[in-house]
């Protein structure tokens, strides 16, 4: 799974948490009023060492279950690296009592949110929301993965897992471009045996040489109870989930104990200057890496300010001098990443194509010299504290991120109330901190450099360069082991006092309530959807506006994502500087984006600031300011993502489907950014004409969630609705979509891919129609129920051919398509094309009662987790107003389940898989991959390129 840390976001309020569950918290804001947060939570610990903590929210019928062990990459030793993530893998699989397919079939079954984890350089995390009344289910089936787990544990099960993982790197860093510069930061930075010189997820070589005692060893070692924490956050009841807690984790036995790992803090002896020719980059970029301190450190906070303040906005000296300024790259950006044991403050900045990095660096050095000549203003300091506010809460809007957040504390700080000094910290930073942290930490000393550069343009890394030592994979034909993964491992059962065995029963169940929506339509034609939502202090809105690239020239794409970029630069009465300040000030985030049928503009603020928010998004709509300097960098800029795009297998994927589904000349086949060709023909003209033309109420919709009345929001909408004026316009129909007739096999040639990526699909159903929901929950079993789903089970689990593969329906109101993609490793290319298209063709006849009992009783249950986020609310209302669903759309979708039969499931299959009119599209290494396509009987593959 993905490797993440626990918590990104940082915040400015001192938020205060107690093991009262009466506690009431207060702070004080930066305009002195009084802002209310209390996140009780109580702390247990159970006599084998298991820390136990508990955060009650009954807002939703939901509860988050976390189980976090302190082992991450840091605790591995050197030739065996890669083993506390490839546990995170294994974990998931079986165990003594939960059996095969582990918690992910349960999942499948209690309506969750999906079995999943993470893993970083210092734990290792398993976390899923679930309906209230699987509770118990949830801490039952935790204990087994912990104390019952690894007798299930086999060669085979070991072999094919490595592959997953194998497949896993592949995809995030093998087929990536600029993927291997994590790994040549590590090396150089931290010394040999230090435990950040290795990457987290390890080395291949390392994986392959992991024997099964390797991880009995590892098991026994870290996989204690005295070295995890179970989070549990939601609605429950305490005292009840603590006796279940007792029960299942109560006899497992404590481990030895773990002490604390110590390392002398990192010094570079002299600057490090590496290359390395990137077999995926299309321009070159130049990394800057200097060691700073641990988390929690008092210069931590500093350090993350200062890399916020250098690169984001349009003040930012990086921006100023990099991108606008200098213009020799697209994006420069500086950041400060702490961990346990030591830190590293970087500097990354993408070259336009054509330009050195000795330029770049020098670009660099100048922005340095800016800050170092005006350092921050107070006015700055203030305005990213108050973003950190904001993040804050959105951190809270879940009750996986609050049971999350009290589970860093505990185990990197020792202490989950560690809350209320870290924000102390956060708030007490000043000028003269971040200019002491600069000169103490980045000025003047040395500092690991990296030039990525194109395969070929070694010219354009900075002079002096060496190379760097990168292992790069060999991928072979029939080099990876056999396995048959469904071998039952045979062992003695874990003795215990009680049938560990019996599936606990559910709770109550939860009854679905839908949010009160409330409705309006102005008379200028903006249709207002919107729902009250007190339980953070912040509101979310969405202003949509038909049209985006269907409104556009095919000869001219990319005019509505160029406006888009414009109108957040600036307004007639604020350059582009006066406005992100205003934005910033206030703590909030607009942003005006396109896609092919819109242009939206959303906004994420405190809901003390929402008026003052709105003032701004009426001056965005109503004034903009056309600069033509902007224009001209944004030009540049779409140019630079249209090159970038071509380092991307995905995107390289994605771009050609289109294609293929649509027809060449259709307009949804486009890359709404346009081509470098349409691109260079846009003129700022051209983006007047298309906001004087198409840009107008009529075609809007407003959707806002978030502790805010109707009232306040109708309020908030009075300029637009009196001043913005009606526009006649008409969407033009689409273009029929024409299904193929027969199944062909395209390929696309990207030489030496590590990966083969497949998209495969056909044109089908929009969201209107009467079947679109059906067909949803037809495609659960197949690829839409991640480990639940048979793609998944048979391309990943059974085989290991890759780290995950997925269909769905996907559809708006006016075209839909189906669609399985995944990236598989390269010398199974044929093979797992083959087994898609297997899989297809049998999937009515081989739909049981069983998988319609697992698919209903996903759909039905997983409903209670629908409308937990505001971010869920405000999918709401999008789904109501783009497809003209009832308010309770959600209950009348239950009934459909409900009323299903397997011959109804058979039928939607027989109308709705087509495997034999199918587009088989393939982006991957023709001179491995491309002849044995020809073996799938849709006669000879047709190259793309």
């Amino acid at each position: 799974m993905k490797l993440i840390k626990f918590l990104a976001i940082t915040f400015m309020v001192a938020a205060f948490f107690s093991c009262n569950d009466s506690s009431q918290n207060t702070t004080l804001t930066p305009d002195n009023s009084i802002q209310e947060i209390s996140i009780p939570f109580e702390k247990h610990t159970l006599e084998n060492g298991l820390t136990v903590i508990f955060h009650v929210d009954t807002s939703d019928p939901v509860v988050a279950v976390a189980l976090t062990t302190h082992v991450g990459s840091a605790r591995e030793k050197e030739g065996k690296t890669g083993f506390a993530h490839l546990f995170e893998h294994l974990l998931f699989l079986e165990s003594e009592n939960l059996g095969k397919g582990g918690l992910d079939a349960m999942s499948a079954r209690i309506g969750g949110s999906g079995a999943n984890g993470s893993t970083s350089r210092d734990v290792t995390n398993y976390f899923q929301t679930v309906p209230k009344d699987a509770l118990e289910k949830m801490i039952w089936a935790e204990a087994d993965k912990l104390g019952y787990f690894i007798n299930t544990v086999t060669d085979p099960v070991l072999a094919k897992e490595k592959q997953v993982v194998k497949n896993e790197k592949r995809q995030s860093v093998d087929n990536n471009a600029y993927g291997h510069e994590s790994y040549v930061v590590g090396k150089n930075l931290y010394p040999k045996g230090h435990p950040y010189n290795w990457q987290v997820i390890g080395s291949l070589e390392d994986l392959q040489n992991a024997s099964l005692q390797d991880v009995k060893d590892f098991y026994k070692e870290w996989y204690t109870p005295n070295n995890a924490v179970l989070t549990i956050a939601g609605d429950f009841e305490t005292s009840q989930a603590l006796d279940w807690v007792k029960k299942y984790f109560g006899e497992i036995k404590k481990g030895k104990e773990v002490t604390k790992t110590i390392v002398e803090p990192i010094q570079l002896a002299a600057t490090k200057n590496l290359y390395y020719e990137d077999n995926f980059a299309q321009t070159p970029r130049l990394g800057m890496t200097w060691p700073t301190v641990p988390n929690y450190h008092n210069d931590s906070y500093a350090l993350e300010l200062l890399g916020t303040y250098l690169s984001r906005g349009k003040k930012a000296p990086f921006n100023k001098v990099i991108v606008e300024g200098d213009q020799v790259a697209d994006q420069a950006y500086a950041y400060s990443y702490t961990s346990e044991l030591a830190g590293q403050f970087s500097v990354v900045a993408r070259a336009y194509n054509g330009i050195d990095l000795d330029s770049v660096l020098n670009s660099v050095n100048k922005a340095m010299k800016l800050f170092e000549k005006n350092g921050i203003s107070q006015d700055d300091l203030d305005r990213i504290k108050t973003s950190q506010e904001t993040d804050f809460y959105q951190g809270l809007s879940s009750v996986l991120g609050k049971g999350f957040q009290l589970t860093q504390y505990q185990i990197l700080a020792g202490d989950a109330a560690f809350y209320e000094q870290d924000a102390k910290n956060k708030q007490a930073v000043t000028i003269e901190d971040v200019k002491y942290v600069y000169n103490k930490y980045i000025k003047a000393q040395h500092y690991v450099m990296t030039s990525f550069v194109p395969k070929g343009s070694t010219a354009f890394a900075v002079t002096g360069a060496q190379l760097a030592d990168v292992v790069e994979e060999r991928i072979l034909e029939g080099a990876e082991e056999s396995f048959d993964a469904s071998i039952a491992a045979e062992y003695e059962p874990t003795p215990s006092s009680f049938d560990r065995t019996i599936e606990p029963a559910y709770g109550s169940t939860p009854t679905l309530a839908i949010p009160k929506v409330y409705r309006e339509e102005l008379s200028s034609g903006i249709k207002v959807l919107g729902i009250e939502d007190n339980e953070v202090p912040l509101v979310q809105l969405q202003l949509e506006i038909k049209g985006g690239m269907l409104l556009e020239s095919t000869n001219k794409i990319g005019v509505s994502g160029m406006l888009a970029d414009l109108m957040n630069k600036g307004t007639a009465t604020k350059t582009p500087a006066e406005l992100e300040d205003a934005i910033n000030q206030l703590g909030a985030s607009i942003n005006v984006r396109s896609s092919n049928q819109s242009i939206s503009v959303s906004s994420s603020s405190l809901s003390r600031n929402y008026e003052e928010v709105m003032k701004l998004v009426n001056e965005l709509l109503l004034e903009p300011r056309w600069d033509k300097v902007e224009f001209d960098l944004i030009k540049q800029q779409t140019l630079s993502q249209i090159q970038q795009q071509k380092a991307s297998s995905r995107a390289i994927a994605s771009n050609q489907f289109d294609k293929l589904v649509y027809g060449k000349d259709h307009i949804l086949s486009q890359n709404n950014l346009g081509t470098a060709e349409s691109v260079e023909k846009i003129t700022i003209d051209d983006l007047k004409s298309y906001y004087n033309d198409y840009i107008t109420p009529q075609l809007t919709s407003f959707k806002v969630v978030g502790d805010i009345t109707k009232e306040e929001v109708t309020s908030s909408l009075q300029t637009l609705n009196e001043k913005w004026a009606k526009k006649d316009v008409h969407i033009p129909e689409i273009a029929p979509i024409q299904t193929p007739v027969s199944s062909k096999v395209y390929f696309y040639d990207v030489p030496n891919a590590k990966q083969s990526i497949l998209s495969f699909g056909y044109p089908s159903i929009p969201s209107t129609h009467q079947d679109y929901y059906k067909v949803e929950v037809l495609n659960y079993r197949l690829g839409g129920g991640g480990f639940a789903s048979q793609l998944t089970q048979e391309l990943r689990e059974a085989k290991g051919y890759t780290y995950g593969i997925r269909s769905e329906y996907s559809g708006s109101p006016i075209a839909g398509i189906f669609n399985i993609s995944s990236g598989v490793r390269s010398n199974v290319t044929y093979e797992s094309t083959a087994l898609v298209k297997e899989i297809l063709s049998n999937y009515g006849a081989n739909f049981t009662q069983e998988d319609l009992e697992i698919t209903k009783s996903y759909m039905i249950k997983s409903s209670a987790r629908a409308f937990e986020s505001q971010g869920a609310k405000l999918r709401m209302l999008s789904n109501i107003e783009e497809d003209q669903l009832p308010v309770d759309y959600a209950l009348k979708r239950q009934e459909v389940v409900k009323t299903l039969t397997l011959e109804d499931v058979r039928n939607l299959a027989q109308e709705y898989i087509h495997p034999e009119q199918m587009i088989y599209l393939i982006v991957g290494d023709k001179a491995t991959q491309l002849d044995k396509l020809e073996k799938l009987g849709f006669g000879t593959p047709i190259l793309l390129n």
